[in-house]
């Protein structure tokens, strides 16, 4: 499964979008989807233009790539929402493309979509102001456990798994 590369015109991209899916790809590709999810908490030594907190992706190597919207004035990119697909989670991701110019996003393996992400942005006044995913790695062992990994450990107590 690929996706072909979409291409847009200067006028209402200068690169920044196409950048930001290399960049993400560059760190899931070989790897496999632990968890995703909205909204969890930067480390506090992370400062990110005063956002707190972003999407994160939870890699099988323990890495976690936050996305971190951006808004600047009238430019912004958000994610709007995910599909993690469950029955595909297993299987190592080969690739990152979009459809919907750049509004949609598709974390590949071979067997089809692992995760899709909707994304709604624009580059305000081209280009004046920032636009484009902020894309952090952090390392596991600097963040805080999320409420899904406290359930997790939990369960794994009750059901004798420590």
């Amino acid at each position: 499964m690929t996706y072909p590369e979409e291409i847009l015109d200067e006028g209402i991209d200068n690169g920044t979008m196409p950048d930001n899916v290399d960049t993400l790809a560059a760190l899931v590709i070989g790897q496999r989807i632990v968890n995703v999810e909205m909204n969890v908490p930067l480390p506090e030594d992370v400062d990110h233009w005063g956002r707190s907190e972003g999407t994160a992706i939870t890699l099988s190597n323990g890495q976690r790539v936050f996305l971190v919207d951006t808004d600047d004035c009238c430019a912004h990119t958000y994610l709007e929402k995910f599909l993690l697909n469950v029955k595909n989670i297993d299987h190592v991701i080969l690739g990152v493309g979009t459809t919907g110019e750049y509004t949609k996003w598709h974390v590949f393996a071979a067997l089809g979509d692992v995760l899709q992400l909707d994304v709604s942005w624009s580059p305000g006044n081209p280009f004046y102001y920032g636009y484009g995913f902020d894309i952090i790695v952090v390392e596991s062992s600097q963040m805080p456990v999320t409420p899904y990994e406290e359930a997790e450990a939990l369960r794994s107590i009750q059901e004798g798994k420590t």
